[in-house]
């Protein structure tokens, strides 16, 4: 089972958060933000005091007419398709160019761009060995930048940094800076894997996608379908 698979290692920190970040509920869609906003989040990297808090969205949770734009641009993903909705990774907001660091040693499995509208833009996906069994990890809407000096095999240790968060254009559109991660524990067919599933394929997503939190740490309470 996914909890014993991940218990007793030693994570490392994927991207620091502060105390006061926010945790996201997009059970109704999308929340809309100023521009304002929109812009401190563009800027922190250069000015941290104008930037907002950080924020999380939420593993296993229905996000309603959220993705109808992106599903129709890219289609089926991974042998997911239908009406998908139900967010299968978790969200970690911060500043464009904010670097993201690998949880445990593995290896660059794949990486490139993934162009749909809305889609994750410049990716990575990694190879870790937990007990003897293989687990992927993707790292979606990052910068151009981090596509640099990679390549497939490429050892990457604990701590390292696997990219950058890419600004609104070039994260894949329109997205606000932010990182999915996502965990698989399928080999998954190139540089992607279906961030958002149907309520028909539900459960078989929960089984091949386990909770990023296994990992990451216990960003919120709660592991119930939020919907």
């Amino acid at each position: 089972k996914p909890p014993a698979l991940f218990g007793g290692e030693p994570y490392h920190e994927v991207m620091p958060l502060g105390r006061n970040y926010i945790v996201r509920d997009f059970t109704k869609g999308v929340i809309k933000l100023s521009r304002w906003w929109l812009l401190r989040r563009q800027l922190g990297r250069w000015i941290p005091l104008v930037a907002p808090p950080r924020d999380v969205g939420r593993y296993n949770e229905c996000r309603a007419d959220m993705y109808k734009r992106t599903v129709a641009s890219v289609g089926e993903s991974g042998g997911f398709g239908g009406a998908r909705n139900i967010h299968i990774g978790v969200d970690l907001g911060a500043p464009a160019g904010t670097p993201v660091r690998n949880f445990l040693d593995g290896t660059i499995h794949k990486f490139g761009y993934n162009p749909g509208d809305g889609d994750y833009g410049h990716t990575v996906i990694t190879r870790h060995v937990m007990k003897g069994r293989a687990v992927y990890a993707l790292w979606g809407h990052l910068s151009g930048s981090s596509m640099a000096r990679k390549f497939e095999g490429q050892h990457i240790t604990a701590g390292e940094v696997v990219g950058y968060l890419g600004g609104i254009g070039e994260n894949g559109g329109w997205w606000p800076p932010h990182l999915h991660f996502q965990l698989s524990l399928l080999e998954p067919e190139g540089h992607d894997m279906p961030g958002v599933v149907s309520a028909q394929d539900h459960a078989r997503a929960l089984d091949t996608f386990p909770d990023p939190r296994l990992v990451l740490g216990p960003l919120y309470p709660g592991d119930a379908f939020f919907a």
